[in-house]
């Protein structure tokens, strides 16, 4: 209780009288117009059931009607000794053939007499017989099929399915089979009788709700919706929810819309199998005269709403005012400006809260200007930081005695014609001079790549011809600033552990060049490469300290905290085929 009693009395004023003014005129309203839309909607639902049962009373009837007419049908000629000779009897030409099917009407008269039925079609174990789709020699592909199976199975008794049949035609979505007993040849012969199912679908489309006959196996053979007759109940538009229902009352979601669904089954006399009808009414067409009620209701509620919130507005707006004023002088601190004072007339609650705020302005302008003073320390302590353990790192490798002797020794060589010796040593107190002169602050491009091709030119005159190079500098980054001694690192890295490890030596390839804006570094060879575990464990070492890999990680860490998060190394190697670093930097004065 005391957390909703917080949260109201962290609400605005114009707010809580607003929420005041809705809690007590508007929400009874609600309530009342909530109970009178749910009676609309169950004596709308009541109404729209008896409709429904009622539709699928007339329904069932019909269809038991129409069907019996295929039944009576099948019945007489079950008991035809006309209908036996023709099937049974052993021809000896095709002209006692045609004559024979010629002089038998009885097909023809009852399609003429009954248009609940569009074909007639026996088959029958008689090799000398045509198939003129009336009579037909078994076949093994009809012993197959589900249907024959059902009815020799069933002996006598009535089947009712759909299959796929050449002679199938949309006005005949629906056969009735059973077999029939030839005592004179003591054999089995099936009858096959095509229903007329345009008629079935015909009186369905008379009936308001969606309707759809279905066989046993749940194909749609009529319907008041023309595209789902031939498909499955899974396959149409109501979805596999509507597919798997037995006979009941449902209220589910059929095609994404919530419906009243009634399902029952019709099995004509003698059938040992049957039809199921499917009735969908939606719910929303139930509700459409209560939607409606409900909805002229709401807009009379909603303009009363907008009249007595224009006015309750209005009154708020004038006693607000001050406060107002008060939240565009706060939306200006918060936005940073922490020299504006803030005016409010009145001694009031109000002034006592601008007093208070304005000491509190203050108070924050003087931390932030403290802070600012203890962060720019920080920086500077942190960079000279840097420039010293810079400084220690070139002073390590490259003392400035050694610089002096080398460059006696350099000299003594030369004037022996040691060109090679004394070549290599200038490179090597170049090197020095360069490591001795590097301060920690950007130093141009050039300059690195300067220092790392006397690197490489020592390393060759140790190894001669087992390690070759190549440095391509684009001068559109020659100018380019870049920390010291972030480039020569990686080219040792590459020599020491991608090249001086391989038998047969190899090339470094340095390159650097300038796109979009950034520099982009890259150094590869050719060397013996790394696995995918090692290379993971380096990976893993540029943001851990590893003692073998103390210089790439320092490389990794000036890199960050020189360009940010997005200049890090990255790395990519393959045994046998070596390895390839880069990162990337905004070019800076290129």
């Amino acid at each position: 209780m005391n957390r909703y009693a917080r949260r109201f009395n962290d609400m605005k004023l114009r707010n809580k009288m607003v929420w005041s003014y809705m809690l007590f005129f508007i929400l009874p309203f609600m309530i009342v117009g909530f109970f009178v839309v749910q009676e609309f909607r169950q004596t709308a639902l009541e109404r729209a059931t008896e409709q429904s049962e009622s539709t699928m009373e007339r329904v069932k009837s019909r269809v038991q009607e129409l069907l019996s007419v295929p039944v009576l049908l099948a019945n007489q000629l079950s008991l035809d000794n006309d209908l036996e000779d023709v099937a049974t009897t052993r021809y000896q030409n095709v002209f006692q053939v045609v004559d024979a099917y010629w002089n038998y009407k009885k097909f023809k008269t009852f399609l003429d007499f009954n248009t609940e039925v569009t074909r007639f079609k026996v088959y029958a174990d008689n090799p000398t017989l045509i198939d003129n789709w009336e009579f037909t020699p078994m076949d093994e592909q009809t012993r197959t099929t589900f249907w024959y199976s059902s009815a020799i199975e069933q002996t006598g008794r009535l089947g009712w399915y759909y299959f796929q049949s050449v002679s199938r035609s949309s006005d005949s979505m629906l056969s009735l089979v059973r077999s029939i007993y030839f005592p004179e040849s003591r054999s089995v012969g099936l009858l096959q009788i095509d229903v007329n199912t345009s008629e079935l679908s015909g009186f369905l489309r008379q009936e308001e709700p969606e309707i759809a006959l279905a066989d046993e196996m749940g194909v749609v053979v009529a319907s008041n919706r023309p595209e789902m007759i031939g498909k499955a109940l899974g396959k149409s538009a109501w979805g596999e929810s509507v597919a798997g229902l037995g006979p009941g009352k449902y209220e589910l979601s059929a095609g994404g819309v919530v419906s009243k669904v009634t399902v029952e089954n019709v099995r004509p006399e003698n059938s040992y199998n049957g039809l199921k009808i499917v009735s969908v009414f939606p719910v929303e067409s139930i509700m459409k005269e209560a939607n409606r009620i409900t909805s002229v209701g709401f807009q009379i509620l909603v303009v009363a709403f907008l009249l007595a919130l224009l006015l309750i507005y209005s009154i708020c707006t004038v006693l607000t005012k001050r406060l107002l004023k008060f939240n565009k002088q706060i939306s200006k601190v918060s936005m940073g400006n922490f020299n504006s004072e803030l005016i409010v007339d009145g001694n009031d609650e109000i002034g006592q809260i601008k007093r208070q705020f304005n000491q509190m302005v203050g108070s924050i302008r003087e931390l932030m200007e403290e802070v600012q003073a203890s962060s720019e320390l920080t920086r500077n302590m942190e960079r000279k930081q840097n420039e010293i353990q810079l400084k220690m790192l070139a002073s390590q490798i490259n003392p400035h005695f050694l610089y002096n002797a080398l460059e006696s020794i350099r000299m003594k060589a030369h004037l022996k014609g040691e060109k090679e010796i004394s070549q290599t040593v200038k490179m090597l107190g170049k090197l020095m001079r360069k490591n001795l002169e590097l301060t920690g602050k950007e130093i141009p491009l050039l300059e690195e790549f300067d220092i790392i091709r006397c690197y490489l030119e020592i390393q060759k005159f140790r190894h001669e011809d087992r390690i070759s190079y190549e440095l391509h500098l684009d001068p559109a980054a020659e100018k380019a600033a870049i920390m010291p001694m972030l480039i020569q690192p990686l080219v040792e890295n590459s020599v020491v552990h991608g090249l001086e490890k391989s038998v047969g030596g190899g090339a470094v390839a340095v390159r650097a060049w300038v796109e979009d804006g950034m520099l982009n570094v890259g150094v590869e060879d050719n060397g013996i490469g790394m696995t995918e575990a090692k290379l993971e464990a380096v990976l893993r070492s540029l943001s851990e300290q590893d003692a073998d890999r103390i210089g790439l990680h320092n490389i990794q860490q000036r890199l960050l905290m020189t360009y940010g998060k997005t200049a890090g190394l990255k790395m990519e190697s393959e045994p046998g085929k070596g390895t390839r670093m880069s990162f990337q930097i905004p070019a800076e004065g290129a």
